[in-house]
């Protein structure tokens, strides 16, 4: 009798311990895809923006190499 109630514990011991690392393969599949969207997006957000002040700067006038550079150094 001793070894049914042994072998009924330790198939519950394997259950909850499969059930264990099933969630815990989850949980780092769902941190890998909610990581990479975050990049994804990030990235189309940096692309738009980019693909904006490229329009904006097409029609404007153009900046010596000097001027752009005291504009990015705060020197403007």
């Amino acid at each position: 009798m001793q070894t049914a109630i042994d072998e009924r514990k330790l198939k519950q011991f394997f259950r909850e311990a499969l059930m264990e690392i099933l969630k815990e393969k989850k949980n780092i599949f769902h941190d890998i895809v909610t990581e990479s969207m975050h990049d994804i997006v990030m990235e189309a957000m940096e692309d738009i923006a980019l693909s904006r002040a490229i329009q904006e700067g097409e029609g404007s006038g153009t900046a010596s190499k000097k001027e752009v550079f005291d504009i990015l150094e705060g020197r403007a």
